[in-house]
Order: structure tokens, then sequence, then C-alpha cells
């Protein structure tokens, strides 16, 4: 049974290599795996060309099928040994490469003529079965060629481009189907099979300074491939590069970011300075990955951080509350990489001199003043405490214009989680704790919007029993903190409210201020 099947897959190469036009041979001037067959390397290079050639869906369908079974039944040694062992090693490693930039070709997305950055779903249709075919051959390749160990730096040729194939197609996308997902899912396990790499992250990282093929990632290569589609004037025209390119950077930590930040930064800012939003908020979450994975030092060279801080800064302009939500929290994190933090400095520090923090918040709360859509409102009111918190005693600089912004969204509504009040209470809470002196003057105004909101909150039957619970739980604890800043004052005025004027909720709320002894 063995015998017919060597005899089999003898017959099938031999009509392969007949198709191909490359005639079996009996000697050569140097030594081959097999006298029977030509080089490897001959072989590839008319596949390549067959591949690229193809002139029908059926003829690529067909030929992508015998190039798999060669991949999986041919004698290993042959396949990845070269000709001549003293310089044939970057021959065979530039055959395979295009070979396999031949396949991938074959399943190619078609690119946008102009800008426009996408296309109907009916250019698309095609892609699919191509991929997966495609997806099977790759895979038997690596299936063998992790067998025998990478081979003297083949596998980490073609690693490069197999992943970004495959992660071109497991994504949910338009040019994808779940044949196809499944079947780039399976090409990108063989792919860590074939390496020895524990998971996406160690394929593009590696160990880091080990020796040895399998502890090398490659996101190098990753990036030689994308570079070319990664420039100003083309990344648009193929919607996979971003979607490759956010998934390739998303996955590299510290320290393995910054020797390639060079690389990875540019795109991040091409993104994140277009015009549309899906495509601004991927840019946005690149920044803020590698502000949170390089060093500081590495950030401040050539001016990058203040490069990435007008990038972001700009977008504070914008009324698109899903762009501003990522901006936000970007620009947190990278004003402790621009500047100390005004809450940490010393009293006598320059007299804590204004800085970024300063126009970061003067421009939110600018927006907030005016501000009348509700997942905008949400937004600004869910950063507020933080960036409250950064800025410490800093922000008594901003405390008129912070008053007016508290007062304002304590008295709209904002079912059904009143996630604007919520967040609009924790940050009073944290001014008054960091700027208590001079919280006494204000304590009037903002007592009577509180004891506002505990009677509207208490009569409001459309909230859930949770929210009310909480509302009127942070409003008390406010109203306490305004007591201690008032040094107990407000404890005689409280006491004077009963049940004719307001509910038991109420008075139980209130209670909690008033029986505190603690100041």
């Amino acid at each position: 049974m063995e015998e017919e099947e060597s005899a089999d897959l003898s017959m099938e190469l031999s009509s392969l290599l007949h198709d191909l036009h490359l005639c079996p041979s009996s000697s050569s001037e140097k030594p081959r795996p097999s006298p029977s067959l030509p080089p490897i390397t001959e072989l590839l290079s008319r596949l390549q060309e067959k591949l690229i050639g193809a002139s029908s869906d059926s003829e690529t369908s067909s030929l992508i099928g015998r190039v798999e079974r060669l991949f999986q039944t041919a004698d290993p040694h042959w396949l990845f040994s070269p000709a001549n062992q003293d310089e044939g090693w970057a021959e065979l490693r530039a055959a395979y490469g295009s070979v396999v930039g031949a396949l991938i070709g074959c399943a190619a997305l078609p690119l946008c003529e102009d800008d426009c950055g996408s296309l109907p779903a009916a250019a698309y249709q095609s892609v699919p079965p191509r991929a997966g075919a495609a997806c099977s051959a790759l895979a038997a390749l690596l299936g063998t060629l992790g067998n025998v160990g990478g081979r003297d730096g083949l596998l980490q040729t073609v690693a490069p481009p197999i992943c970004v194939f495959a992660v071109t197609h497991f994504q949910e996308q338009v040019w994808t189907s779940s044949a196809s997902r499944a079947a780039a899912q399976s090409l990108q396990e063989a792919l860590l099979r074939a390496g020895s790499w524990r998971d996406s992250a160690h394929l593009l990282m590696g160990d880091g300074g080990q020796e040895g093929e399998q502890n090398r990632g490659i996101l190098g290569g990753i990036l030689d491939v994308l570079q070319p589609q990664l420039t100003k004037d083309s990344w648009q025209r193929c919607e996979a590069v971003k979607l490759v390119f956010a998934w390739t950077l998303l996955q590299v930590t510290r320290p393995s970011l910054s020797p390639h930040l060079h690389r990875l930064l540019p795109p991040s800012l091409l993104l994140n300075d277009h015009y549309r939003p899906e495509n601004c908020i991927l840019g946005v979450r690149c920044l803020h990955h590698i502000t949170l994975n390089t060093p500081a030092a590495d950030l401040h060279q050539f001016n990058r951080a203040e490069v990435v801080y007008q990038a972001l800064f700009k977008h504070l302009y914008t009324t698109d509350s899903a762009v501003i939500q990522p901006v936000l929290c970007c620009l947190l994190d990278l004003l402790v990489v621009l500047e100390k933090p005004p809450s940490s400095l010393a009293p006598s520090s320059s007299r804590r001199k204004p800085c970024r923090h300063d126009d970061v918040l003067r421009l939110v709360l600018t927006h907030m003043e005016a501000e009348h859509k509700v997942a905008l409102r949400r937004v600004y009111a869910s950063a507020l405490p933080a960036y409250i918190e950064r800025m410490g005693v800093a922000v008594c600089r901003h405390l008129r214009r912070l008053e007016r912004v508290v007062l304002g969204y304590l008295e709209v509504r904002d079912p059904p989680e009143e996630t604007s009040r919520l967040k609009i209470l924790e940050g009073l809470q944290k001014i008054i704790r960091v700027a208590w002196p001079r919280m006494a003057c204000r304590v009037d105004e903002l007592l009577r919007c509180l004891l506002n909101l505990l009677l509207s909150v208490s009569a409001d039957s459309e909230l859930g029993d949770s929210v009310r619970q909480t509302l009127m739980s942070e409003t008390s604890l406010c109203i306490k903190l305004l007591d201690a800043v008032s040094h107990g004052n407000l404890q005689p005025l409280l006491l004077q409210v009963d049940s004719s004027c307001c509910s038991s909720e109420v008075l139980s709320c209130l209670a909690t201020v008033t029986m505190t002894t603690e100041r």
C-alpha cells in the first residue's frame, strides 16, 4: 500500500515538473538531494511564474492545490536544501520568499483608486475562496518546515509575510467569510507551531536577547512588509493595512517597542490625523499604546512627545464623543511624560506656573459649559475626576469655571444611569478635598444645588433604586465634605430641615451629615 502511494506521489511530482517544463535530470555538476529531481529553486521559480500568470480562478485554485500537495508530500531534504551548499541558502530563501509572495498575491485585496479607503462588498467577492486555498498551502509549507527546524533562516524569511496575510484574513471584515477566517486562524496557529512561539506577542517580540531562531521575533520583518504600504500616499488604498498595523503595534510592549519607535510612530500619526473618525480613533489607540510602552527619554528624543501632544490636542475641538473619549485618556498619560503633575510640585516650586495640564483642563471646561449633547457630556464628566486629581491644589486656578460646570451638570438629568451627575459628584468631592481653603466662599451656592439634587432625585420615579441610592449617597458625601470645610457651620441649618419640606429618604441622607462628629 505504501509503495502504491509512493508511486502515486512520484507520478504527481513528475506531472508537475512536466507542466512546469522542468525535465528530470539524472546527473549534475553539483550534488543534489535526489538525482532525478531539479533543484528546488528552479521549481519554486517556475511555480511563482505560474501563480502570477494564472488567468482564471479555476487555474489559480488548481495550481494552489498542487503546490499544497507538493509541500505536504515531497522529500523535506529536497525541499529545503540548496543546490550549492556554500552560497545557495540566500538563493533558497529568496525563492521561498517569492513563491510565498505569489501565493499571498493570489488572494490580494483590490486597491482603492483614490483615498476613499473603502470599496463595496461586491469588490471582495472572489477573495475569501482564494484566501482559504492560499492559507491551506502556506500551512502545509509551515508544517513541513517546522518539522525540520526552520532550516537556516527560511522560517524567518517566510514568517513575516505569512503573518501579515493571516492577520488580514482572520479578522471579521467585508473581505472575509467564516471559512476564510477559520483557515487564516489555522494558518496563524501553524506559524506559531513552526517556530515554537507561545502566542502572537512572543511571535512578534521573541525572547529578547536569547539565541536561537525560535527566540527571535518577526516584528522587524512585518514592518518591512508593511512599510511600503504605510506611506502618506498609499496607506488608504488598502483597507487591511491599517488593521494589520494596529494589530501588530498593540501586541508589542516595552522594551521591544522602543527600537522600532521610528517606524511605528509615523503611521500612528497618519491614522490620528485622518478625517474619518474610525481611522482617527485607531490612530489615538496606537499613540496611547506607544505612550504607555515607551520610556519617557525615548519619547522626548526628537521632540516626539510634543508632536504627539499637538496631534492629540487639536482633537479637543471635535464634537465626536467617540474620538474625544480616547483622546482625553491618552492626553492624561502623555502629560506625565511631558511635565511633572502639578499635584506633585512643592508649594514653592515656581508658584506652580500654568502648564499643559492647565491648557487641557481649561479647554475641556470651556467645552463642558456650552455642551448640550448627552454623549459628549458623559465623556467630559467621566474624564473630569482624573484631571482634577492630577491637578491637585493647582485646580484652584480653575475653581470659578469648575463651579459653573458642577452646578450646570448637577441640574440636568441623565437617565437611566445618571453617568454625568455621578461623575460630577465624584469630581466635586475631589475638588473639595484638594482645594478646601478656597471652598468656604462657595459653600452656599453648592449646598443649595446639592439639596435641590437630593429633592429631585428622591421624587424621580423613573430612576432605578440602585441608581437613586448611589446618587443620594454621593450627594450626602459632598454635603458632609462642605460641612467639614465650613467647620460644622452647616449642621445647624440642616437640623432645621424636617418632614414638612422633604421626604423621609432625604432626611435619612441628611442625618448622615448631622450625626457625624468627624471634621
